[in-house]
């Protein structure tokens, strides 16, 4: 939550003053996993889905890291074929479900179920009251990794979550000028 803090600090983010002023104290009052559900929360409360995006556009969750070695080796080895052969490839590989669309964008289908549920400290399992923040955390994270392997800029523009954590992302190619 301190690097989305931070990131909310930025210009570019056009968050007002007084809504960092809240994020900022809800990062110093709160801690762990209820520091991240009242965050994320508040995220869904006092930001617009646009907001959030362009959030998310920049620190996703589930981003993989470990995983970029694999991601640049081969956006490195595919660079010269065509989108969509790259895009093939990579669902292949990576055992992703990604299409190129007519209109230049691509969706991705995905599960996002490992905090779907976050484990209660009384042993039960409860289902979190920020649900929609979480899928677009989800998304930057997907977002990352397509960019990283396919070497191209993406932008946010469409979540739909389904029932059983089922998320289908449409995002815009930015052809690089």
């Amino acid at each position: 939550m301190k690097t989305l803090l931070k990131l909310m600090k930025k210009h570019k983010a056009e968050i007002p003053t007084d809504k960092l002023m809240l994020f900022e104290d809800l990062v110093q009052t709160y801690h762990g996993d209820e520091r991240e559900e009242k965050f994320l929360k508040a995220m869904e409360e006092q930001l617009t889905k646009e907001q959030r995006f362009r959030l998310f556009e920049q620190h996703g969750a589930c981003s993989g890291t470990r995983y970029d070695k694999d991601r640049t080796a081969f956006s490195l080895e595919h660079a010269d074929k065509p989108l969509v052969e790259r895009l093939e490839l990579f669902t292949r590989t990576f055992g992703r479900t990604a299409v190129l669309n007519d209109d230049n964008t691509i969706t991705v289908k995905f599960a996002c179920k490992h905090g779907y549920y976050k484990h209660a400290p009384k042993g039960n399992f409860r289902q979190l009251a920020t649900i929609e923040t979480y899928f677009e955390r989800c998304a930057g994270g997907r977002l990352y990794e397509l960019q990283k392997a396919l070497g191209i800029k993406l932008k946010i523009i469409l979540l739909t979550c389904l029932l059983l954590a089922q998320i289908f992302l449409t995002l815009l190619y930015l052809p690089l000028r």
